[in-house]
């Protein structure tokens, strides 16, 4: 076979009109028939040719290997020897993932490095850079602690929802935007003060935890904290700073005693003459102001109130999405995310809840990823691992108190929901019930305990409101029935092992 000649080329785009040029030459030989295809195949040669480097600038590419080299894979040194800014790897993970032609990354289930980041990614703890689904109330928040800084003046604010709502999420997000809006305008950055009360021995403890933080030359006074705050807010004095104070409180539910009087005198001192205090209260009770603080509204000084709702399926859905997008591969089945956030979104709309069922679904799949075998291949956390883990979830408490039972009251409620089942009945006695449950002992190969003890067994399980044993001359006569649903004790006993052959039954 004859080898031709391969010309030689000074450059790239001597080399790309030599290419086109063959292609024209080839096209003018075909039929008419094929010139749609032509145009379309040569527009794309050429853009694809005008893409190669020259070699001149192939060799300068290489000169500066040492140097950055940013997303379109040209060096960061423009010919100045001045850098160029290079976006970040957010900008550029953000643009990747917007791009409908950027293909993700695989999840490798079995790579422990990976595993860890995706449970991290979710953990509770875990605070996202930008708080989605709550922007209104974080404007209503900051807009009111800019109003104080700016004019001067104290102010309360009550903050209220649902657990798992995002409230001190979103409290401790303005507190960062504060300082830096502050900054920004000019203003001196407030003093801020968090406290928890659950972390509190005594309701009262808080005004001491106040003068601490805030006014530490009023620690060694004689007077009580309240009344050294109450007298220092009363009296003009002079100011070296003029800096506002931010005090936020977390959980102020647990500020509430018999005469309400501690949340009374902590909303007074953002109202006394010479107060400068920010005070922000953070509670679940929705109704804490109208209930607990009427002598506060009838003095015209009730707290500005921002509500926080129950997140939704959508919300509580872009959330999960959000926390999981910055991993760069996808770990769940669309279906088994949108089941977990109507399920949430449809009991409490908690996001912790969310949260913590989706790392609990990573822990079920995990599982069953260890029993698996090299030949099958668990890539995502499928609709079915999602499930379990709602239903470990939301079990009712009933469930909880049935399987911290010692083993053998928990065969006597299998034998009460099998004699019912199989009698179709609701009520039985004593010594029919210990028949049922000598059967499921010997059935398993167990010894029974003799009468008296199951009796005392039976009374145990009346007491914590499991059974109900009524009154008879005889023992064996005494009438047992059930005080809860017995599809809660088949649901509790089903995820113990041993009660997988006694539970056969149902299959019947």
């Amino acid at each position: 076979m004859p080898v031709s000649k391969i010309p030689s080329f000074s450059s790239g785009s001597e080399l790309g009109s030599a290419v086109v040029n063959d292609l024209e030459i080839a096209g003018r030989c075909q039929g008419s028939s094929t010139n749609w295809k032509r145009s379309r195949s040569q527009s794309a040669l050429k853009s694809s040719i005008k893409s190669v480097p020259s070699p001149a600038k192939r060799i300068a590419l290489r000169r500066c290997s040492n140097a950055i080299v940013d997303s379109k894979g040209e060096c960061c040194d423009d010919s100045n020897g001045e850098p160029r800014v290079v976006p970040s790897s957010k900008t550029l993970r953000e643009e990747r993932s917007s791009d409908p032609c950027f293909q993700r990354s695989t999840w490798n289930p079995r790579d422990p490095a990976q595993i860890q980041a995706v449970k991290e990614a979710l953990h509770v703890a875990s605070a996202p850079d930008n708080i989605v689904c709550r922007e209104d109330e974080q404007k209503s928040i900051l807009d009111f602690c800019k109003a104080c800084i700016e004019q001067d003046k104290s102010g309360s604010l009550y903050v209220c929802g649902c657990p798992g709502t995002g409230k001190s999420l979103s409290v401790k997000k303005v507190k960062e935007l504060l300082v830096l809006w502050a900054k920004e305008a000019g203003f001196q950055a407030p003093e801020v003060l968090s406290i928890n009360c659950t972390l509190l021995t005594k309701a009262s403890e808080i005004f001491s935890k106040v003068i601490e933080k805030l006014h530490p030359h009023l620690k060694n006074n004689s007077c009580s904290p309240l009344q050294d705050l109450q007298k220092l807010y009363s009296q003009k004095r002079q100011l070296s700073s003029g800096k506002m104070m931010m005090i936020i409180v977390d959980e102020m539910d647990y500020l509430r005693t018999r005469d309400h009087q501690v949340l009374h005198d902590l909303f007074m001192l953002s109202t006394l003459p010479y107060s400068q205090c920010i005070l922000i209260g953070i509670a679940n009770t929705i109704d804490l102001a109208d209930r607990f603080l009427p002598r506060v509204e009838s003095l015209n000084c009730k707290p500005n109130v921002v509500t926080y709702c129950a997140y939704s399926k959508d919300q509580i859905l872009k959330i999960i999405q959000q926390r999981l997008i910055v991993l760069g591969y996808d770990i769940f089945e669309p279906i088994a995310l949108e089941f977990c956030a109507r399920k949430v979104a449809a009991a409490s709309g908690d996001m912790r809840k969310a949260l913590d069922v989706c790392r609990s679904a990573i822990e079920v799949f995990e599982a069953e990823l260890r029993l698996a075998t090299n030949k099958e291949e668990l890539k995502i956390v499928r609709f079915d691992h999602m499930d379990i883990a709602l239903s470990r979830a939301f079990k009712p408490l009933i469930v909880d108190t049935i399987q911290s039972l010692p083993q053998h009251q928990q065969i006597i409620l299998c034998s009460v929901v099998k004699f019912f089942w199989q009698c179709k009945k609701n009520a039985t006695t004593i010594g029919e019930l210990n028949r049922s449950y000598s059967e499921i002992c010997k059935g398993n190969h167990i010894p029974p305990v003799g009468m008296l003890e199951f009796t005392n067994m039976c009374r145990a399980l009346s007491d914590q409101g499991l059974l109900n044993v009524g009154q008879a001359k005889e023992i064996k006569q005494k009438r047992v029935t059930l005080k809860i649903d017995g599809s809660d004790v088949i649901f509790a006993l089903k995820e113990i092992r041993f009660f997988n052959n006694c539970l056969e039954f149902l299959n019947k």
